[in-house]
Parts: C-alpha cells; sequence; structure tokens
C-alpha cells in the first residue's frame, strides 16, 4: 500500500507528542500535524508538580519541548498547518490540511479540548482585554490588580495558586458549595490568605469601558446579585472536546469520543488520545499513556494491514 506515511498524529499536545515518540520507536513514518506549538494546554501550566520523574515542578513549556525533542530523535516530523477534513477510502486515511492531502495508513487524533466560555454579556467583548483563559500568558499584566477567578476544578485552583502570586486581591467564585478539583489542590487555595474563595457564587455580567472594570455576580443560593470592582476576570470552566473532524463517531453525554481500552474507535484505524477521549480523568501523565497506548495499538493493526503481524 503507497501511502505519504504509516501513521498520521492529529494533534501535538502531551498525548500527541507521547504518541509520536512511540511510533516513531517502532519504525513507523510518522508524522505530528499541529496547528499552534508543540505542547497544546500543558503549555499554559506554569508549574507541574505531580508528573511522574520529576521531583521539582516542571513548567509545561519545559515538559512539552523535551517530548518534542525525544520524538524528533527517534525520527517523527512535524508539520504545522490545520487539518480541515478526515476521511477514509478503503483501508487509506486522507487528512486533508490547509497545506494539501496526506495519506496514511492509520491515524492517532489527539486534537484535545478547548477552554469552555461562560458566554455571559461582556465576555467576548473584553477577551483580551482583562477577560483570560491563561494565567501564566496573562497574569503578570495584572500584578498587584484585583482578579476576579471563575471556576472549581484542577485547572481553577491551580491557576488560582498561581495568580495569588502576583496579587494579594484575589477573589475566586464557583457555582457549587465546594470545589470539585482534587482534594489536595482544594486544600491549598482554601488555605492560601490571598485568596478569597466564595461559593454558591457566579458571574453574570463583566462590564467596562476600553477593559475590565466592573462585574456583576449572583449568589446562587440566595439570589443576591451585586456588582464588584475588578481589573481582570480568568475563566476556567471546563473544556469542550474538539470532535469537529469526527462528527459522527460515538461520543458520551458530555461530547468526548468513545474508545475501547486500546484507544481504538470503530474506525478501524483510527484511534483517539488524550482530553478528547471519554475518559474518568484528565491529566497529562493519563494524556501521554494514551498515546503510548494508542501508537501500540497502531502499530499492531498496520502490520496485519502489511500482512506482517506476529503470528
Amino acid at each position: 500500500m503507497n501511502t505519504d506515511r504509516e501513521i498520521v498524529i492529529i494533534g501535538g499536545g502531551v498525548a500527541g507528542l507521547s504518541a509520536a515518540q512511540y511510533a516513531a520507536r517502532a519504525s513507523l513514518n510518522t508524522l505530528v500535524i499541529e496547528e499552534m506549538a508543540a505542547g497544546g494546554q500543558s503549555l499554559l501550566i506554569n508549574d507541574l508538580e505531580n508528573y511522574p520523574g520529576f521531583d521539582a515542578p516542571v513548567s509545561g513549556i519545559e515538559l512539552s519541548q523535551k517530548m518534542e525533542k525525544q520524538a524528533r530523535a527517534f525520527g517523527a516530523e512535524f508539520l504545522s498547518t490545520t487539518v480541515t477534513a478526515l476521511k477514509k477510502e478503503g483501508d487509506i486515511f486522507h487528512v486533508e490540511t490547509k497545506k494539501g492531502t496526506i495519506t496514511s495508513l492509520a491515524v492517532i487524533l489527539a486534537t484535545g479540548a478547548k477552554h469552555r466560555h461562560l458566554d455571559i454579556p461582556g465576555e467576548e467583548e473584553f477577551s483580551g482585554r482583562g477577560v483570560s483563559y491563561c494565567a501564566t500568558c496573562d497574569g503578570p499584566f495584572f500584578r498587584n490588580k484585583k482578579i476576579l477567578v471563575v471556576g472549581g476544578g484542577d485547572a481553577a485552583c491551580d491557576e488560582a495558586m498561581f495568580l495569588s502570586k502576583l496579587t494579594d486581591k484575589l477573589v475566586m467564585v464557583h457555582r457549587r458549595d465546594r470545589f470539585r478539583a482534587q482534594k489536595s489542590l482544594a486544600d491549598r487555595v482554601l488555605k492560601n490568605k490571598r485568596i478569597d474563595v466564595r461559593f454558591n457564587t457566579t458571574a453574570k455580567e463583566i462590564k467596562g469601558t476600553n477593559q475590565v472594570e466592573k462585574v456583576v455576580l449572583t449568589r446562587t443560593d440566595t439570589g443576591e446579585e451585586y456588582e464588584e470592582a475588578f481589573d481582570a476576570v480568568f475563566v476556567f470552566v471546563g473544556s469542550i472536546p474538539q470532535t469537529a473532524l469526527v462528527p459522527d463517531l460515538p461520543k458520551d453525554e458530555a461530547g468526548y469520543v468513545i474508545t475501547d481500552q486500546g484507544m481504538a474507535t470503530e474506525m478501524p484505524g483510527l484511534y483517539i488520545a488524550g482530553d478528547l477521549r471519554a475518559t474518568p480523568f484528565r491529566q497529562i501523565v493519563v494524556a501521554a499513556a494514551d498515546g503510548a497506548i494508542a501508537s501500540h495499538m497502531a502499530a499492531g493493526y498496520i502490520d496485519d494491514l502489511k500482512g506482517q503481524a506476529y503470528e
């Protein structure tokens, strides 16, 4: 079978980089397609302290750079472009990009998820002018300013801890009566005297002229509504899986793609890895494991296609 590549990995986050390393190390002709910088959402992590093997926190940027360098050392190649469509004809995948179509025998989709928005008045208007979805990217612009953090999961707690190093005027609101983050993260936030945690509270509207100036907050338990001055709003309320390339694959109620334990989908030769996949736990270490498994299973699938399966 003549194809441009044996395996194409769409997405260069941790799952994609892990998949690239294992695929290339297995001597597969491997191409990673990423429209942004390799690393994905891990690039937004300031201090990653729970990745196995690092006894001191490592930045997401550093980890991603090491993973990319490792994948390249094994022979993986990278292409910076956007994938516009994914099709399969017979046993051949056609990966359509803005730089042309690439054919392959197997595909690993690791497009991840993007930040969910609040969808409230003022959010889109002030995006980049006080509204942000990345503390490490934009936090330093608001040093010693009054900041509102919206969210209650792992990302919200982690980012709030980072922002608390920049200001002691930090308010964190969550719509429920307790955090949904891992207990260790939640406890750290609750013990941080620089963070004013307000449960049962949501942001209803963001106001300002040229930039964020005020936020309308609402108590979910009493219905009380009040307006408070803020210089910035950082939003961490979950993610939306990027499934546009596979609209017809089965998904769970939250929209994540369902796979078997080998990361395989119902389309032979197509594997899913990382935050795009339906999984009970979304962490960098899980994404890395997904990528390794997906490449291992894809290698076996390719051997079967070529009649080289080990008996």
